[in-house]
């Protein structure tokens, strides 16, 4: 099937990229792909890993807010390959400043 091969783009939209950029950038290690400002009304942001069969691409709609997520649920999971991976993306993390988040789901 042809999906199977495609790259995919996960589009969020925020009140402030400047502000998520650390987390991505700094903590998770993405890459800034590219960025637009002011394509009608609209900044954005592509981060991501060039080799990766996806992006993220977060954009500010000026004069529309967005707040917050719909609910405590709504995530983007990320899994890593071994426990060493594991520990060395929460060093990261925390050695750019951010803490681990209690889970609302168990899972």
């Amino acid at each position: 099937m042809a999906l199977a091969g495609a790259h995919v783009r996960i589009a969020r939209p925020t009140d402030n990229i400047d502000r998520l950029l650390p987390f991505y950038r700094d903590g998770l290690g993405f890459e800034v792909l590219g960025s637009f400002t002011d394509h009608e009304g609209f900044d954005g942001v592509m981060l991501g890993h060039r080799s990766a069969g996806y992006h993220l691409e977060f954009t500010y709609h000026r004069g529309h807010g967005v707040g917050s997520a719909p609910t405590k649920d709504n995530l983007l999971i990320f899994y890593l390959p071994d426990s060493d991976a594991y520990s060395k993306a929460v060093s990261q993390m925390e050695g750019s400043g951010f803490a681990a988040a209690a889970s609302f789901n168990p899972y």
